[in-house]
């Protein structure tokens, strides 16, 4: 046999309702038609004899008798007998007219009298038929009503409760209980929706189960390669417990793998000031100084975030060793420092040697002497430059900028540079056209700082700058509470490709070798300027000169 699927039992449930009501219809209409078809016989059957009868009685009452009535009337009458002994009244009726009006008036008055009771008899059959359908319908619709309740009460829950089942099931496989399985009886739909639901299940738990091996194999493989890294590793979920931590890690923190794994890193860094470092400055910062085994060693900090299907799910933070590269680090700049005090002397020599020469009680010199001392000396004031930028470089390098923070009025920073770079603007014929609003307010700042920066950016641009050309030296107060300093030359520009390593340690615009420096003089003005907590910039665009600039906080 066929089995009915879920849109055929539906169809039918509805179906049988309407049938239900169908039947109910059927037998009030059948019931409420039968009382109406014997109502009607009753008026238009025996009211109707009664009536012809009455016609009849007054015109037998009438003086004189008024016989055209009464044989209307008998006419009629003949025509409408319905009850037994009625026609025999009637025809004696029709003969006692002739002969004996008396007897005829008894004979209308039996027709009355069989039609009376011929209308209570149909009036109590009449009102037997209407209970009987009133007993017949109320039974039928009773027993119709409880099959509809019964049926409005079961069928919805054999729809919902697969539904329901199927929906707590899905729910227990998202939360990876794969076990899960239904069980529907029915062999419709729903029995395939649970079979196909099983079997799911059924590979998702085979799923589960088989790569469980695997994932413990690639938990212990990542822990390994975790453990074997070099860094400092620290593995932290989104919700702040730390998941890993590697053996150089547990040493930096001092802290052994069970008071460290599946704690909360905030609650460690309570009693772990390492710890506490690290949360609290999770980005940027220079080198950590951390000692371990009695010795100092430094770290560099960085931090990684993890993220899965976008979103964030953690980070790792990681400690890199650099104390071997700070050491050596800090032998290069006391070497470049011991080379520069070593060179300086010699070079200073050398300056009061050709002053020596120059003078004429040693002796007077050729014009081609002139030339060749005159070449000695730029090249000797070069070479001084250049080790006083050594210099410089290795106080910046070994942090040992020495700041004195004071009010100073920026007037005095700007006259202090334009008097230093006064002779070198004279000789290319360079115009400085300074803009420094009076009333300037002074500024938080290291005066021979701020006055060494100023006038190498004035050297540079008069460097770079043509014969007879200008640079424009601007001075203005900012809305975020700074003092603005720029320079702006019109030479040939930087190129963009070159620009953002413009304040790089060493670092020299290719194309520019008739100007040749050391390559340090900007790289220690941004540690100048950085050191006072100012910023430092450059915009430039080629064939058009360059502008530097730099602004310090107000006092």
């Amino acid at each position: 046999m066929k089995r009915l699927g879920l849109k055929s039992k539906i169809t039918v449930g509805v179906l049988f309702l309407f049938l239900m009501l169908m039947l109910v219809s059927i037998l009030g209409y059948y019931y409420l038609n039968r009382v109406n078809r014997d109502a009607r016989t009753i008026l238009q059957d025996n009211y109707e004899s009664v009536e012809y009868a009455k016609n009849m009685l007054q015109a037998l009452d009438a003086e004189p008798v008024n016989e055209a009535v009464f044989l209307a009337n008998l006419k009629k009458q003949q025509q409408n007998v319905t009850e037994p002994g009625e026609a025999l009244a009637t025809a004696r009726a029709a003969q006692h007219f002739k002969t004996a009006i008396p007897e005829a008036r008894k004979d209308l008055y039996t027709v009355m009298e069989l039609n009376m009771r011929a209308i209570i008899r149909k009036n109590e059959s009449t009102k037997d038929a209407a209970d009987k359908a009133i007993l017949y319908i109320a039974i039928i619709s009773g027993v119709c009503f409880v099959l509809g309740i019964t049926f409005v009460y079961n069928f919805p829950g054999y729809i919902a409760n697969p539904i329901h089942e199927l929906t707590e099931g899905i729910k227990g496989i998202a939360q990876k209980k794969y076990e899960q399985r239904l069980h529907f009886k029915s062999m419709d739909e729903f029995g395939e929706l649970a079979s196909a639901f099983n079997s799911m299940a059924e590979k998702l738990d085979e799923y589960e189960h088989s790569n469980l091996a695997k994932i413990v194999f690639e938990k212990k493989r990542a822990e390994a390669v975790i453990s074997s890294l070099k860094d400092a590793t620290i593995g932290v979920d989104n919700k702040g417990t730390i998941l890993f931590a590697n053996a150089e890690a547990l040493q930096l923190l001092n802290m052994v793998e069970k008071d460290v794994i599946g704690w909360a890193a905030a609650e460690i860094a309570k009693r772990n000031d390492l710890m506490k470092y690290l949360l609290n400055q999770l980005e940027g910062g220079g080198p950590v100084k951390i000692v371990v085994n009695g010795k100092e060693s430094f770290f560099t900090r960085e931090t990684a975030d993890i993220h899965y299907e976008n979103a964030k799910i953690g980070y790792i933070m990681i400690l890199k060793n650099i104390t071997t590269f700070k050491e050596q680090d800090l032998a290069k700049t006391h070497f470049i420092a011991t080379i520069s005090h070593e060179l300086k002397t010699p070079l200073a020599a050398t300056d009061l040697s050709l002053k020596l020469l120059e003078d004429e009680r040693t002796g007077p010199l050729s014009g081609e002497q002139k030339e060749l001392m005159e070449s000695i000396r730029q090249d000797n004031r070069r070479m001084i430059r250049m080790v006083s930028d050594l210099l410089d470089f290795s106080r910046v390098e070994s942090g040992n900028i020495q700041l004195q923070i004071q009010p100073v009025p920026p007037e005095n920073i700007v006259q202090y540079a334009l008097d230093t770079v006064q002779k070198q603007a004279f000789g290319k014929q360079v115009n400085i056209r300074t803009t420094l609003p009076p009333g300037s307010p002074m500024i938080a700042a290291d005066a021979e700082k701020s006055a060494w920066v100023l006038v190498n950016l004035l050297t540079n641009a008069i460097r770079y700058s043509s014969m007879g050309t200008e640079v424009e030296l601007d001075v203005l107060q900012t809305e975020t509470g700074t003092l603005h300093f720029s320079v702006r030359d019109h030479g040939k520009g930087i190129d963009p490709v070159f620009r953002s390593r413009i304040f790089e340690r060493f670092f020299q615009v290719p194309g520019s070798d008739d100007a040749k420096g050391s390559g340090l003089g900007l790289a220690i003005a941004k540690e100048f300027i950085e050191a006072q907590g100012g910023t430092i910039g450059v915009e430039s665009e080629l064939g058009k000169g360059s502008r530097f600039w730099f602004s310090l906080p107000l006092a």
